[in-house]
């Protein structure tokens, strides 16, 4: 597996929408709700989106993940990591987020997930995120906010 610099405006933009979706459809299983707004997204807006993209592709040359995020001068932030299904519990996640991690140097990272999503939850506190809050985003549905340094 390598790590690569994506564009969603290359061609491998529906590729990466296809993933985005299973990956989104499957955290909508785990949480209960298919209200994630990424899992509702369109290329276009995909495409729309100010972030940055890594993806992991595997050695037949496919994009078995992809993680996005929004930085300034003080902070990394984390805007959605997913990974096929079919690629789950394979280090994928943890690859892409510690390279995000290396990328943000001292400034502190900043991710959020489903309340429910454990999977994800574990995945961030292995990797030293610590917990610092919690929303009700939408009526229903939760999402946690990790930070590291935690």
């Amino acid at each position: 597996m390598r790590i690569d610099e994506l564009s969603p405006d290359s061609s491998l933009g529906e590729e990466l929408l296809t993933l985005q979706r299973a990956a989104y459809a499957v955290e909508a299983e785990i949480i209960g709700d298919d209200r994630i707004p990424p899992l509702h997204e369109s290329l276009d807006e995909l495409r729309s989106k100010p972030l940055r993209w890594l993806g992991a592709v595997d050695d037949d040359g496919r994009l078995a993940g992809a993680v996005a995020w929004a930085e300034t001068a003080r902070e990394v932030d984390v805007d959605r990591l997913v990974v096929h299904p079919g690629a789950h519990r394979r280090g994928v996640g943890r690859a892409l987020v510690k390279e995000v991690m290396t990328r943000a140097g001292e400034r502190p990272v900043a991710v959020s997930t489903g309340r429910a999503n454990l999977p994800a939850r574990t995945l961030y506190e292995r990797l030293g995120f610590a917990l610092r809050g919690e929303d009700e985003v939408i009526p229903g549905l939760w999402v946690v906010h990790y930070a590291f340094p935690g």
